[in-house]
């Protein structure tokens, strides 16, 4: 009879396992591991960069310049006038490495201010100017 027949005769049950399957698995397996192996042993030489353990240079700490309403500079909450402010400026220029200057204004402060700070801080030799803005104020 047919392998695949309903009767209930015991000459049609077959109990062996196919193994024809697995043998095939296997052999592919074993193939693959054949040609990787070789490549896995196979290296190349690199020249990778040494880790040092010498310190970074610090950040210097930021210049914080405030500007109110009226015109009034605060230099990290110091008040100074145009001419000290210039002189500052040239001093933190020649640091090394250079601090950022952090520009925060109100709203209603005059922009021909702003830009006089700004002026005064690009020929003082400060390359850095960050704007601090609060943007919960309306």
């Amino acid at each position: 009879m047919a392998m695949g027949s309903l009767s209930d005769s015991e000459e049609d049950f077959n109990p062996e396992i196919n193994t024809t399957p697995l043998v095939d698995v296997m052999l592919v397996l074993l193939i693959i591991f054949i040609i990787t192996i070789p490549v896995m042993n196979n290296s190349i030489n690199i020249n990778l960069p040494r880790a040092t353990d010498t310190p970074e240079q610090a950040k210097p700490e930021n210049i914080n310049l405030d500007i109110d309403a009226e015109g009034k500079i605060y230099w990290n909450t110091q008040v100074i006038d145009a001419a000290e402010l210039n002189s500052r400026i040239a001093v933190a220029a020649t640091k090394y490495p250079q601090p950022e200057l952090h520009l925060r204004a109100e709203r209603t402060t005059q922009y021909e201010k702003i830009a006089q700070i700004m002026a005064a801080a690009q020929s003082g030799g400060l390359g850095k100017i960050g704007f601090i803005t609060d943007p919960n104020t309306k």
